[in-house]
């Protein structure tokens, strides 16, 4: 079938059930997989035309969701290692030449995400297919990059930390950590936040479309809107907070709700390390 590859998964995408079977859309599919592999395609790619900074691909998604619809359950793996999956989406292989660092212990990247040279993968860890990890960074244990998710370079996932990704519906954005981030152990970041560069999340951190952050050095709250999703600043220092339920028997039974908080901003003279120190103490 003639067309671009982009037409050619809107096209079979389209199809629904019929697609099922079809030589031809899994022919797309597969290419489309190899593109993300490699960095060639991205779920959502910096666009500094637009207000936020990215633009979705939705056809990639809808790729991705392709890959979902036509594939059967398989048994996959060998004798160590024993999985029953969609045969479109096989686990990832490395190789040294790939300059990807997979320490044994329970790493999973799903074929169809993309692992930069440089990148640490530390078990048990798991990247999901459409997502993008940039060179340098560090996935810790215990660790998730989500389906679709945009992680920077020298970003540190410390350990358990959570980063969600959105692949529907197609036309939002997923979660976006942009270069130099540090996130904190046990933080977790959901439903299309973009965290800017070198922006600090401090362990236990929760990020979602409902959560407003409030900044103690601007005097300003950040909230998504139905357009946009929540944005935290370049620089910004973020640890949990609270605020004072102050009507009905919230106030009565004196209890508070979870509040990131932005207590600073990182200046290139401060060593990251003693940011944290100096908040957390």
């Amino acid at each position: 079938m003639n067309g671009t590859l982009q037409e050619r998964i809107e096209l079979w995408f389209a199809q629904g059930a019929a697609a099922v079977g079809n030589a031809e859309a899994e022919a797309a599919f597969l290419e489309l997989r190899e593109k993300l592999e490699t960095g060639g395609l991205r779920a959502a790619e910096p666009d500094t035309s637009l207000p936020l900074g990215w633009r979705v691909n939705g056809w990639v998604k809808q790729g991705i969701l392709l890959g979902f619809r036509i594939g059967t359950m398989v048994e996959m793996g060998g004798e160590t290692l024993q999985f029953i999956d969609r045969h479109t989406y096989p686990v990832r292989r490395f190789s040294v030449a790939d300059g990807v660092r997979v320490v044994p212990g329970g790493v999973s990247v799903r074929a169809g995400a993309y692992v930069a040279k440089g990148v640490a993968v530390i078990p048990p860890a798991y990247v999901n297919v459409g997502a993008y990890v940039d060179e340098g960074t560090m996935v810790d244990s215990h660790a998730l990059v989500g389906s679709c998710a945009q992680v920077g370079r020298r970003v540190h996932l410390s350990a358990a930390a959570q980063i969600g990704g959105v692949l529907e519906p197609v036309n939002a954005s997923p979660v976006i950590i942009e270069d130099d981030c540090l996130i904190g152990g046990n933080t977790g970041v959901y439903e299309g936040t973009v965290v800017r560069k070198r922006a600090v999340l401090a362990a236990g951190t929760v990020l979602t479309r409902g959560t407003p952050v409030y900044d103690l050095v601007k005097g300003e709250i950040y909230k998504a809107t139905a357009e946009v999703p929540l944005v935290i600043p370049e620089g910004a220092v973020v640890v949990p907070g609270s605020r004072a339920v102050s009507k009905g028997k919230g106030a009565e039974w004196g209890l508070s709700l979870a509040a990131p908080v932005i207590v600073k901003y990182r200046d290139e003279k401060t060593e990251l390390s003693l940011v944290l120190e100096e908040i957390l103490r």
